[in-house]
Order: structure tokens, then C-alpha cells, then sequence
């Protein structure tokens, strides 16, 4: 039994982190977002091009996490807004800790909201409680219409599901309908939202969702 010993005393401590994270947050009124995916859903892409469409109107920073390189921290930082790159070398998911360190060291404290774009993985994530509001989960058309079967801890702890890239539909064999019942099979209550983050297609329902969290 040891092994489950550890194991617990290791969630134990990052839920003890997320709930001081989250009163960290409720008490400067910023609203947090934890963005998670498959590698290669648009994640990135979608943070961008959310950001083009809010920057001037809301105050916003922005953590990232990847296995390696900070190059999605880079290409964030061409928007002028407070980012820092958390790096996990092989870690598969950013915890609790991770996130209050790299918040040490972000100037997030006139934010409004607060992205935190999570290592690209549908399994490890989900069980980290980050401190967010929302777990926002983005799959791509391009992923298979399974996902919420195969990967169902993901979508039910989810509140927000994005399937991006609806651009590629009329070139790929993905049934929209099936998808949407496979995720409400593990998770009645997902708030859905489809939009290709290339050409800005559906993105102006996203935008009027997010805006409506901010107090």
C-alpha cells in the first residue's frame, strides 16, 4: 500500500495549493481558465486568436506549460501581455505547484483574467486541480469523434468543450452529432462551442461567453 500512500498524500497537497490559489484569485476578482488538449488541437492557435479579440478591452496574462521549449510563451508575448513559460521536462500535466511558482514570477496581479494553457495531454491533466474556474477542453476535428469515449475523465471534469477546426470538416469523415453524444454520455453538462481558430469561424460566441466571466 505504500504507493497509494504517497499518491494521495501527493493529491492531498496540490488540491491544499489549488484551494489557496483559488482564494488568491477570488480575492483580485481574476478570473482563471485551465485550456487542455491532445497535442495539436489549436490550442495555442485559439489562445491567440482570443486574445487579438479581447487584448484591448481586458487585462490579460497568461501561463503556459509544455514538456519542452518556450516557444508557445513566445509566440504570446508578441501580444504585449504578462506570460510565463513553465517548462516539465517530461512531466506529463502542470500541478498546483508548478502554477503558484510560476505565479511568483508573473506580473498578473491588474488581471482580469488569467490563461493557463496546460501540457497537451487528455489524461494526466484532468486530475489536477489548478486553482481555474473553468476546464476548458479543445478537441479538433481532425482528433476522431471518439475522444469523450476514450478519454472520459477529461470531459467530465470539463465545463467548457471547444471542437476547433470546422474548416477541415467538409475534407474529413467526422460526425459532429456523434461526438456531441459521445461527451454528453460522460458529461450532460458541457457548455459547447465549435470554431475554426484559422479563419475566426465561430469565434464571436467563444468570445461573448468568456467576456460574460468577467466581474
Amino acid at each position: 500500500m505504500p504507493v497509494i500512500t504517497v499518491e494521495r498524500k501527493v493529491m492531498e497537497k496540490n488540491d491544499e495549493v489549488a484551494a489557496e490559489l483559488r482564494r488568491h484569485f477570488e480575492s483580485r476578482n481574476i478570473h482563471v481558465l485551465n485550456l487542455l488538449s491532445s497535442p495539436g488541437s489549436g490550442k495555442t492557435t485559439l489562445l491567440e486568436r482570443t486574445l487579438e479579440r479581447i487584448q484591448n478591452t481586458v487585462k490579460v496574462a497568461v501561463i503556459e506549460g509544455d514538456v519542452q521549449t518556450d516557444n508557445d510563451a513566445q509566440r504570446i508575448a508578441e501580444y504585449s501581455i504578462p506570460v510565463v513559460q513553465i517548462v516539465t521536462r517530461g512531466g506529463c500535466h502542470l500541478d498546483a505547484l508548478l502554477v503558484r511558482d510560476a505565479l511568483s514570477k508573473l506580473d498578473h496581479q491588474k488581471a482580469q483574467l488569467l490563461f493557463i494553457e496546460n501540457v497537451g495531454n487528455l489524461v494526466c491533466p484532468a486530475g489536477y486541480d489548478l486553482g481555474e474556474h473553468q476546464k476548458v477542453v479543445i478537441v479538433s476535428t481532425t482528433e476522431g469523434e471518439d475522444k469523450p469515449a476514450k478519454y472520459p475523465k477529461m470531459f467530465h471534469v470539463a465545463d467548457v468543450c471547444i471542437l476547433n477546426k470546422i474548416d477541415l470538416l467538409p475534407h474529413l469523415d467526422f460526425n459532429v452529432d456523434r461526438f456531441y453524444n459521445n461527451a454528453k454520455k460522460v458529461n450532460p453538462n458541457l457548455t459547447f462551442f465549435e470554431c475554426s481558430a484559422k479563419t475566426g469561424q465561430g469565434l464571436d460566441m467563444w468570445i461573448e461567453w468568456l467576456l460574460a466571466r468577467i466581474q
